[in-house]
């Protein structure tokens, strides 16, 4: 009984603390319910029972109402009976709880999870003197936890910076620092800097630090740290971005150190001497001031007069001698040569005799002396043996000569049996009398008139070579020819540097024939084999014209690479002039080891004067690098002697020279005869040579002749050969190749390959040739070619097939395949040239330039005017890669025109007009995209342009 009492009683025990609870659950729910109106709060804590305190899994966490969408808050304890949410010390109503229950297996123990919605309405109609704030708190057995609070803002971020960054130019190696200050916003807004666009990472570049109170510091200005920065604030509302700020680390000129003084300018009185420096120590970039000061000085400066010298009145005779003469004398100080003058001329001493031919000797008179006779018999022997040396010295002679006219019924006298073992020998060609009208005739005798001995290459180029071998000389039938043969299997022209030529240069006296090639015979009928030797008519002047006006234009030689380009107001308006242009043959003459690298090209009138500088563009065929060359621009005088304008890589103010791989643009204010020459600085100095092969059937209907040139790659050069050949109807038999040709001193080695065996052959000793290094090195003053002649065995072959193999010992090689029909009908004709520049060689007004007249203007109008930074036009010239000599530049009235006269030489072809626009956007002057221009708004700007200007 007692048991079930206690247990009856205990169990009501637990009854009254269930209702209770319930009671306090209900009160705290009306509370709610009421608006917590009469101030009763929730109970602490509850009677104590077994168990523990509520312990919060989870907590409220800070949160921000973005724009009006509501935040959820919650918490997670464990155990917990009841979760409620108390906000700004209200209770929060029950209904607007959102709880879970669930049972922690590990523990046993309840896990209730409550959740609530704060709007911004909630948030917005909170005052007090603290943010809106929300807290849980959970009952257990033991009693009640508080979780932390957690405040709830409405999150926002003002539109404008409270300070945006400014532009700074700063010198370089500088300090450079930019503020800025994000707009006001909820929460903080984090800064991020952008250069250009692009993020900067502080952390990859140790002198850039962006951590100090929002600000961007460069510790030591770069070039590379011009830009445009921009502050970009953000937070989890918005993003916000600065004004740009243009940064521009700028480079002060500074002069370079004063040349050397020149020379005196006259060799005889009052003259001057100047020395000059350049402003590229370093030079201006970005806007940087240019040098102060002048770049040239004068001093005045007087050179002695040569006095020659001159002789005084001749002295009195001196008293007859024993030998019965009188001497007298006379000086050269009436004055003496003084400065450099010259001596007198003529004797400083006469003497004569003083007796009138009747001088004593030992007391007596001449004329009584009588001679003394030949007593001595020696003396007879001696003249007796003289006379016998003379006689055996004509016998000699005669059976020599009676000797030699035995063995002429041979047209070729082998002089070595040990011709053939290898090595360079001697060729000597010797002409007989006109009169014998074939080759070899034993019937007739010859009669050597004249001797010519070649000691060199076969592929001739001198000229002496070219006479001897004319276009006349090749079509004429051949005469007697007598030559002496030293043959080796591989014809060397490496070992003579120059032919050397014996004897006068008689018309007709040297062997004609109608083949480009000449035939040596083996004496007692041993198989003859044809060395080729061939040589090119004289060259011919190639000339252009045009008039042009105040409107300019551009003058284009076909084909040959060189063009004029007179800008728009170079010429007076109201006036024209016929302008001119030719490229010469090659007159310079090399000083040491300088090497014409491009034709002399001439344009006129040389009375002309222009008002802005003119583009002339030359072609040249060296590898440009200015670790190898040293590349000159050289000018013809009116005396004939060429002077040197610059050095391409020096700083001038008189003209100005950009080089491009295949071409040299340049800027001038004078006509004249202009040509481009280098000077190698190393042996990796490169001359770039167009290789090509031409072939032509000969008068013999079984041989074919192949003519493998090696010319100057320029335009101008393989031109002329292309006439030639055309002259001579030689057909181009593979696309020509380049051949980088090593300033090293190895000979150039020229093959013929893979002939097929059974179909063709060629003639022996001809297979290979060499050619020395100085003849390619100086080839420009004529190209270059060597022959091979070929023959078929069959009529019937048609087909011909080989590889012809070009190569510099220890250098380049290229492989010229030809796969060609001898037959003109089935050839396949290879094109020469491009025909783009040979339809209109003169171009006037508008349609000569690739940038419309009106752009041009707004480029120039916008470049050319003063800002802040300095002149822009520096840095459109940057962007054109135009990095050297900006002096000469801020010498013209409109840098920027010049600049836009150079891009026009320099795209002529393409008219990349896409590049240009590219530059400006990246300058940042301008928006206007000139590629995206139709070609009916360039047509309709010219026709505007032309309409002003009276076309």
């Amino acid at each position: 009984m007692g048991r079930a009492a206690a247990a009856g009683g205990g169990a009501g025990g637990a009854r009254r603390w269930l209702s209770w609870l319930g009671l306090c659950f209900w009160t705290a729910g009306a509370a709610a319910a009421r608006g917590t109106d009469n101030g009763e709060v929730l109970p602490e804590s509850i009677p104590s029972a077994p168990g523990t305190l509520p312990h919060f899994i989870e907590e409220p966490d800070d949160a921000y109402i973005i724009k009006s969408n509501p935040i959820a808050l919650r918490c997670k304890a464990r155990p917990a009976m009841q979760i409620f949410f108390k906000c700004n010390g209200e209770w929060v109503h029950q209904n607007e709880h959102v709880s879970e229950e669930s049972l922690d297996e590990s523990s046993g123990l309840k896990v209730r999870e409550v959740f609530i919605n704060v709007t911004r309405q909630q948030v917005e109609d909170f005052h007090g003197p603290e943010d809106y704030w929300c807290q849980c708190v959970a009952w257990s057995h033991l009693g009640t936890s508080k979780s932390r609070k957690a405040s709830v803002r409405i999150a926002y971020l003002r539109k404008n910076f409270e300070q945006d960054p400014q532009g700074r130019e700063v010198p370089l190696e500088g300090m450079i620092v930019l503020h800025c200050r994000p707009p006001e916003g909820v929460p903080a807004a984090e800064v991020e800097w952008l250069k250009n666009e692009e993020p900067i990472d502080s952390e990859q570049d140790e002198n850039i630090d962006t951590r100090a109170d929002h600000n961007l510091i460069i510790r030591q200005a770069r070039l590379s740290d011009s830009g445009n920065y921009t502050c970009m604030a953000a937070n989890i509302v918005a993003k916000r971005r600065s004004l740009s700020a243009t940064v521009v680390v700028y480079v002060n000129g500074g002069w370079s150190s004063w040349t050397e003084w020149s020379a005196c300018n006259v060799r005889c009185g009052r003259g001057w001497q100047k020395r000059s420096r350049t402003c590229t120590n370093p030079a201006p970039l970005n806007g940087g001031a240019f040098c102060e000061g002048m770049s040239v000085q004068k001093i005045t400066c007087t050179s002695l007069c040569p006095v020659d010298g001159s002789w005084e009145v001749w002295s009195e005779w001196s008293v007859c001698s024993p030998e019965c003469e009188h001497l007298r004398i006379r000086e050269c100080t009436a004055p003496p040569p003084r400065n450099g003058g010259k001596f007198c001329e003529g004797l400083s001493q006469e003497s004569e005799n003083c007796t009138d031919g009747l001088c004593i000797l030992d007391k007596k008179p001449l004329h009584e002396i009588k001679p003394q006779s030949i007593e001595n018999a020696s003396d007879i022997a001696l003249y007796s043996g003289l006379g016998a040396a003379v006689v055996a010295v004509a016998v000699l002679v005669i059976g020599v000569t009676l000797y030699r006219r035995s063995q002429s019924d041979y047209g070729v006298d082998v002089i070595d049996s040990s011709a053939l073992t290898g090595g360079f020998q001697t060729f000597n060609f010797k002409t007989v009398r006109q009169g014998n009208s074939l080759l070899l005739n034993p019937s007739m005798q010859p009669d050597l008139t004249v001797s010519r001995t070649y000691s060199g290459p076969i592929c001739l180029q001198d000229p002496l070579d070219k006479e001897l071998m004319t276009e006349s000389s090749l079509f004429n039938p051949l005469s007697d020819i007598k030559v002496k043969v030293q043959s080796s299997f591989v014809v060397s022209l490496g070992v003579s540097e120059r032919a050397e030529y014996h004897g006068k240069n008689h018309s007709g006296t040297f062997p004609h024939g109608n083949n480009h090639s000449f035939t040596t015979v083996h004496p007692r009928n041993k198989t003859p084999y044809i060395q080729n030797l061939s040589s090119l008519p004289t060259r011919t002047e190639l000339r252009t014209t045009g008039v042009f006006g105040h409107l300019g234009g551009r003058l284009v030689m076909p084909n040959t690479g060189v063009s004029l380009l007179i800008p728009h107001g170079a010429i007076p308006e109201e006036n024209s002039w016929e302008i001119y242009m030719s490229i010469n043959q090659g007159d310079l003459q090399s000083d040491g080891s300088e090497v014409l690298l491009s034709p002399e090209v001439t344009c006129g009138p040389p009375d002309m004067i222009v008002t802005t500088p003119f583009a002339l563009t030359i072609p040249h065929c060296a590898d440009v690098s200015s670790e190898h060359w040293n590349i000159h621009l050289k000018k013809r005088t009116q005396q004939g002697k060429w002077e040197e304008v610059m050095s391409v890589e020096d700083e001038s103010t008189s003209c100005y020279c950009l080089l491009d791989p295949f071409a040299c643009h340049v800027l001038l204010d004078s006509f004249g005869t202009y040509a481009l020459t280098g000077e190698p600085i190393t042996d990796c100095a490169v001359k770039q040579l167009k290789v090509a092969v031409f072939g032509c059937m000969s008068c013999n209907s079984l041989d074919y002749n192949l003519r493998v040139y090696c010319v100057d790659n320029t335009p101008c050069a393989f031109q002329e050969v292309v006439s030639d050949e055309r002259h001579q109807g030689g057909q181009l038999l593979e696309e020509p190749k380049l051949l980088h040709f090593k300033g090293n001193t190895f000979s150039l080695q020229i093959s013929v390959l893979d002939i097929p065996p059974f179909l063709w052959r060629i003639k022996p000793f001809t297979a290979c040739q060499e050619v020395p290094f100085s003849r390619v090195w100086c080839s420009n003053r004529q190209p270059l070619h060597c022959a091979f002649s070929l023959e078929r065995y069959t009529p019937t072959t048609t087909q011909l097939s080989c590889k012809i193999c070009i190569r510099q010992l220890k250098g380049h090689e290229q492989i010229l395949q030809v796969q060609t029909s001898i037959l003109e009908s089935e050839r396949e004709t290879i094109t020469f040239f491009a025909q783009e520049d040979s339809t209109y060689p003169a171009q006037t007004g508008p349609k000569a330039f690739k940038i419309p007249y009106s752009i041009r203007q707004r480029i120039c109008a916008t470049f050319d005017t003063p800002n802040a930074k300095g002149k822009d036009w520096q840095m459109l010239a940057q962007k054109n890669s135009i990095n050297r000599n900006l002096s000469y530049f801020a010498t013209q009235s409109s840098p920027s025109a010049v600049i836009l006269n150079l891009w026009e030489a320099r795209h002529q072809h393409d008219g990349d007009l896409d590049s240009l626009a590219c530059a400006l956007e990246e300058i940042g002057r301008t928006h206007t995209k000139l590629s995206n221009m139709t070609e009916s708004q360039l047509e309709e700007a010219d026709f505007n342009y032309s309409r002003q200007n009276g076309l």
